[in-house]
Protein backbone atom coordinates (compact mmCIF):
# COMPACT_ATOMS: atom_id res chain seq x y z
CA UNK A 1 0.00 0.00 0.00
CA UNK A 2 1.14 3.34 -0.34
CA UNK A 3 0.98 6.39 1.44
CA UNK A 4 -1.18 8.79 0.35
CA UNK A 5 -0.01 12.11 -0.83
CA UNK A 6 -1.94 13.71 2.30
CA UNK A 7 0.13 11.59 5.26
CA UNK A 8 3.66 13.00 3.65
CA UNK A 9 2.53 16.48 4.43
CA UNK A 10 1.12 16.03 8.32
CA UNK A 11 3.97 17.06 10.33
CA UNK A 12 5.26 13.80 12.39
CA UNK A 13 3.85 14.68 16.13
CA UNK A 14 5.69 14.25 19.20
CA UNK A 15 4.96 14.06 22.62
CA UNK A 16 4.28 17.01 24.91
CA UNK A 17 7.35 18.66 26.69
CA UNK A 18 6.94 20.59 30.21
CA UNK A 19 9.17 23.04 31.23
CA UNK A 20 11.90 22.44 33.96
CA UNK A 21 9.93 22.71 37.62
CA UNK A 22 11.34 26.46 38.75
CA UNK A 23 14.79 26.16 40.81
CA UNK A 24 15.17 26.88 44.57
CA UNK A 25 18.52 29.04 44.11
CA UNK A 26 18.06 32.37 43.89
CA UNK A 27 15.53 32.65 45.77
CA UNK A 28 12.82 35.42 45.41
CA UNK A 29 13.46 38.79 46.55
CA UNK A 30 10.93 38.21 49.63
CA UNK A 31 12.79 35.57 51.26
CA UNK A 32 15.54 37.72 51.09
CA UNK A 33 14.11 40.28 53.01
CA UNK A 34 12.69 37.94 55.09
CA UNK A 35 16.04 36.40 55.77
CA UNK A 36 17.81 39.89 56.52
CA UNK A 37 15.18 40.76 58.58
CA UNK A 38 15.58 37.34 60.83
CA UNK A 39 19.23 38.41 60.63
CA UNK A 40 18.96 41.76 62.33
CA UNK A 41 16.40 40.43 64.94
CA UNK A 42 19.28 37.28 65.83
CA UNK A 43 21.83 40.32 66.11
CA UNK A 44 19.53 42.54 68.07
CA UNK A 45 18.34 39.89 70.75
CA UNK A 46 22.23 38.83 71.04
CA UNK A 47 23.26 42.40 71.50
CA UNK A 48 20.05 42.84 74.27
CA UNK A 49 20.98 39.32 75.88
CA UNK A 50 24.78 40.79 76.13
CA UNK A 51 24.47 43.79 77.70
CA UNK A 52 21.59 42.54 80.19
CA UNK A 53 24.09 39.68 81.38
CA UNK A 54 27.42 42.52 81.18
CA UNK A 55 24.24 44.34 83.85
CA UNK A 56 23.62 41.27 86.21
CA UNK A 57 27.74 40.85 86.54
CA UNK A 58 28.08 43.93 87.39
CA UNK A 59 25.01 44.08 89.63
CA UNK A 60 26.60 41.23 91.50
CA UNK A 61 29.65 42.18 91.81
CA UNK A 62 28.83 45.99 93.77
CA UNK A 63 26.71 43.63 95.65
CA UNK A 64 29.29 41.21 96.84
CA UNK A 65 32.01 44.24 96.92
CA UNK A 66 29.20 45.75 99.51
CA UNK A 67 28.82 42.61 101.38
CA UNK A 68 32.73 42.45 102.00
CA UNK A 69 32.43 45.62 103.74
CA UNK A 70 30.68 43.85 106.32
CA UNK A 71 32.64 43.36 109.24
CA UNK A 72 32.83 39.51 110.68
CA UNK A 73 32.64 41.17 113.68
CA UNK A 74 30.87 44.12 115.11
CA UNK A 75 33.50 44.89 118.02
CA UNK A 76 34.06 48.92 118.61
CA UNK A 77 37.68 49.38 116.30
CA UNK A 78 35.72 47.57 113.34
CA UNK A 79 32.99 50.00 113.20
CA UNK A 80 34.88 52.82 111.98
CA UNK A 81 36.34 50.81 109.58
CA UNK A 82 33.10 50.40 108.26
CA UNK A 83 32.18 53.09 108.31
CA UNK A 84 34.92 54.69 106.12
CA UNK A 85 34.55 51.70 103.90
CA UNK A 86 30.58 52.31 103.39
CA UNK A 87 30.87 55.78 102.74
CA UNK A 88 33.56 55.46 100.25
CA UNK A 89 31.90 52.87 98.91
CA UNK A 90 28.03 54.99 98.74
CA UNK A 91 30.19 57.99 97.36
CA UNK A 92 31.69 55.92 94.30
CA UNK A 93 27.80 54.66 93.44
CA UNK A 94 26.58 58.06 93.72
CA UNK A 95 29.37 59.33 91.13
CA UNK A 96 27.35 57.10 88.95
CA UNK A 97 24.32 58.35 88.81
CA UNK A 98 25.81 61.87 89.41
CA UNK A 99 28.93 63.66 88.76
CA UNK A 100 28.88 66.01 91.20
CA UNK A 101 27.60 64.22 94.41
CA UNK A 102 30.59 63.25 95.21
CA UNK A 103 31.63 66.83 96.37
CA UNK A 104 28.32 66.59 98.71
CA UNK A 105 28.82 67.11 102.47
CA UNK A 106 26.77 66.98 105.67
CA UNK A 107 22.95 67.46 105.28
CA UNK A 108 22.92 67.66 101.13
CA UNK A 109 25.00 64.33 101.21
CA UNK A 110 22.09 62.58 103.59
CA UNK A 111 19.45 63.97 101.06
CA UNK A 112 21.28 62.64 98.39
CA UNK A 113 21.24 59.02 99.69
CA UNK A 114 17.73 58.87 100.67
CA UNK A 115 16.57 60.70 97.69
CA UNK A 116 14.29 56.87 97.49
CA UNK A 117 13.07 56.79 101.43
CA UNK A 118 15.37 54.90 101.92
CA UNK A 119 16.19 55.97 105.78
CA UNK A 120 19.30 57.27 105.74
CA UNK A 121 18.11 60.62 107.78
CA UNK A 122 18.48 57.96 111.18
CA UNK A 123 21.99 57.23 110.58
CA UNK A 124 23.05 60.84 109.57
CA UNK A 125 25.63 61.39 112.38
CA UNK A 126 27.12 57.94 111.67
CA UNK A 127 27.76 58.73 107.94
CA UNK A 128 28.92 62.02 108.28
CA UNK A 129 32.14 61.79 111.16
CA UNK A 130 31.73 58.39 112.97
CA UNK A 131 34.28 56.96 110.15
CA UNK A 132 36.33 59.54 112.09
CA UNK A 133 36.24 58.99 115.29
CA UNK A 134 38.03 55.94 117.90
CA UNK A 135 34.79 54.70 118.48
CA UNK A 136 31.55 54.90 117.08
CA UNK A 137 28.03 53.05 118.68
CA UNK A 138 25.89 52.14 114.76
CA UNK A 139 23.91 48.83 114.34
CA UNK A 140 26.04 48.13 111.72
CA UNK A 141 23.62 45.08 110.47
CA UNK A 142 20.71 47.68 110.03
CA UNK A 143 22.62 50.30 108.14
CA UNK A 144 24.43 47.51 105.86
CA UNK A 145 20.69 46.68 105.31
CA UNK A 146 20.02 49.79 104.22
CA UNK A 147 23.11 50.78 102.12
CA UNK A 148 22.18 46.86 100.20
CA UNK A 149 18.75 47.84 99.73
CA UNK A 150 19.53 51.33 98.72
CA UNK A 151 22.05 49.61 96.45
CA UNK A 152 19.56 47.55 94.86
CA UNK A 153 17.24 50.46 93.94
CA UNK A 154 19.77 52.67 92.80
CA UNK A 155 20.97 49.39 90.05
CA UNK A 156 17.23 49.34 89.52
CA UNK A 157 16.06 52.70 88.75
CA UNK A 158 18.77 54.83 88.25
CA UNK A 159 21.83 52.44 86.26
CA UNK A 160 19.54 50.00 84.70
CA UNK A 161 20.98 51.60 81.40
CA UNK A 162 24.46 52.16 82.12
Amino acid sequence: MAASPMAETIPQLRDIHLPAEPSAWPPAPGWWVLGLLSLAAVVALLWLLRRHLRRRRRQRRLIAELDRLQPSTCDAAAVPVYLAALSQFLRRLARAVRADAANLRGEEWIQFLDRHGDGFHAYAGALNDAAWRQQASVDVKALHALARGHLQRVLRRELRDV
